[in-house]
């Protein structure tokens, strides 16, 4: 098999010679052009398909994620009555957070904030690991333009054709493809942004009101944003979003070190690179034939060959075009894979290659995760049915009687966490001579008892007074019981005089 270098060997290889000629042509004359801009207009890229196991494991992390986002929302789930019956709600009008069988209250907003942290650890692990990815699987960005991209294809036919079809004058074949492209971009776009009302409301509900046009404005609004959104990101601006708007970047330079993961291109092996004749010898030279497969493969308009960059996602479909490529001239595969740059150094000098999962970085991240996670499990474990918060009136702080005692004023929030109606008492420790006294409460309800509704936060005013206050500012402590089971919360709060 003849692998001239340029137009034969791309030809060989399966490119299209003339428009990565012309593509190339383009790319010089922007650059230049740029150089003595400030602004760099886009290059369009137009990735090749390629067939591979790492194309296999994109389309599998597609599918999965879009069926996630897509269908969760629409998952029952049997909370009892009064109680939402959707797995995943953010409910803001009632303040609370259901997924699945855990509900966040406002006051328990620490657990969104360990989900974060749990979020975050796990990144750097993966990243200290192998890489960026997430960036090539799993980041929405990611997804909905390989979805993008494949509607694309599917509409203006691969690579090639895609190139012909943008230089070529406009047709009325033109004119309906990509109308039909763009068309369905954006009723993926506003399915996108219609699952996302979905997560904030009951979806069965909020679909049907949604189409009568009795929905809340709230959901037409974030639905018009979502889809905005999504069509601009991931039909029309695509790499520059991970270029240029995305942080992850630039910080994943610190995660890594020589011994993580990455898509890499083993100089050590492919140079010096050029073309091959079929029936030429191998020796004196490295295994790639410069037939830039690799290049059109990538959605990121970039070579791998250059070395690590802050553009490539490691998505590795330039593994997948490579190694069909070696398959072709016979040589084996792995010219690109993942790999180290420890590895690179190691093959260099004539040993042997070997990857370490227990790093110190990556032993720190492991504990941290498992430190966040154990400390979540166990609050959500030992999570009480009940709760009280106390706010102590600020104005005025304290009121001086007629008969010489100081009074303040206290609301309390009683938490009532559990499915069913709940019999409370409210006692509160403090120095001798202590009263309290609550008001608003119901007809025949007192502080020793009172009803709190099942999943319901319930505020009761309590004015303490003390006749002669020992001091300035006096610790007091307030208890509630639960009737029934005999569960207790404790909040402690202060009583202010005044006194000297």
């Amino acid at each position: 098999m003849d692998m001239d270098h340029g137009v034969s060997n791309a030809r060989a290889a399966g490119a299209q010679p003339a428009a990565e000629g012309v593509h190339r042509a383009d790319v010089s004359a922007v650059n230049s052009a740029a150089s003595r801009s400030l602004y760099k207009a886009r290059v369009p890229i137009y990735p090749k398909l390629v067939h591979g196991r790492f194309r296999a494991v994109k389309w599998a992390a597609l599918i999965a994620a879009l069926a996630v986002y897509y269908v969760v929302p629409w998952i029952r789930w049997d909370r009892g009555p009064n109680a939402p019956g959707q797995a995943v709600l953010v409910d803001f009008p009632h303040q609370r957070f259901y997924f699945f069988a855990i509900e966040i209250w406002p006051q328990e907003v620490y657990y969104i904030t360990g989900l974060l942290i749990l979020g975050a650890l796990g990144l750097f692990l993966v990243t200290a690991l192998f890489g960026r990815v997430w960036c090539g699987y799993a980041c929405p960005q990611t997804v909905w333009t390989d979805l993008f991209i494949a509607v694309e294809r599917l509409v203006e036919g691969d690579r090639s054709a895609r190139i012909r079809m943008a230089k070529a004058p406009w047709t009325t074949g033109k004119i309906a493809r990509k109308t039909a492209k763009h068309a369905i971009w954006l009723l993926i776009a506003g399915a996108t942004g219609g699952a996302w009302v979905l997560y904030f409301h009951d979806a069965p509900t909020i679909a049907q009101n949604f189409w009568t046009g009795t929905a809340p404005v709230s959901a037409y609004a974030f639905f018009g944003i979502l889809t905005f959104t999504t069509y601009t990101l991931a039909g029309t601006m695509r790499e520059q979003v991970c270029t240029y708007m995305c942080p992850w970047p630039r910080i994943q330079a610190a995660l890594i070190d020589e011994e993580a993961l990455n898509v890499t291109y083993r100089v050590d092996r492919g140079e010096p690179r050029g073309p091959h004749k079929k029936g030429d010898p191998w020796e004196g030279r490295g295994d790639c034939i410069d037939c830039l497969q690799c290049v059109a493969a990538c959605p990121m308009g970039i070579d791998i060959r250059d070395g690590a960059q802050l553009e490539c996602i490691n998505c590795a479909l330039c593994i997948d075009a490579c190694d069909d490529v070696m398959t072709r001239i016979e040589r084996p595969k792995g010219l690109i894979a993942y790999d180290t740059d420890l590895n690179i150094k190691r093959r260099a000098a004539g040993e042997t290659p070997r990857f370490r999962l227990l790093r110190p970085r990556t032993v720190l991240y492991g504990v941290l995760l498992l430190a966040v996670g154990a400390i979540m499990l166990i609050g959500l474990a030992d999570r009480a049915g009940l709760g009280i918060n106390v706010l102590r009136d600020r104005s005025p702080a304290f009121v001086l009687l007629s008969d010489g005692s100081v009074r303040n004023g206290y609301t309390i929030k009683v938490l009532n966490r559990t499915s069913s109606d709940q019999h409370y008492r409210l006692t509160v420790d403090g120095p001798a001579g202590l009263a309290a006294r609550a008001t608003g409460l119901g007809e025949g309800e007192t502080l020793d008892d009172f009803v709190v509704g099942s999943d319901r936060v319930r505020p009761v005013r309590v004015h303490l007074t003390i006749a002669r206050p020992p001091q300035s500012s006096t610790a007091v402590v307030f208890h509630l019981t639960e009737h029934q089971s005999g569960e207790m919360a404790d909040n402690p709060s202060v009583f202010l005089s005044g006194q000297e």
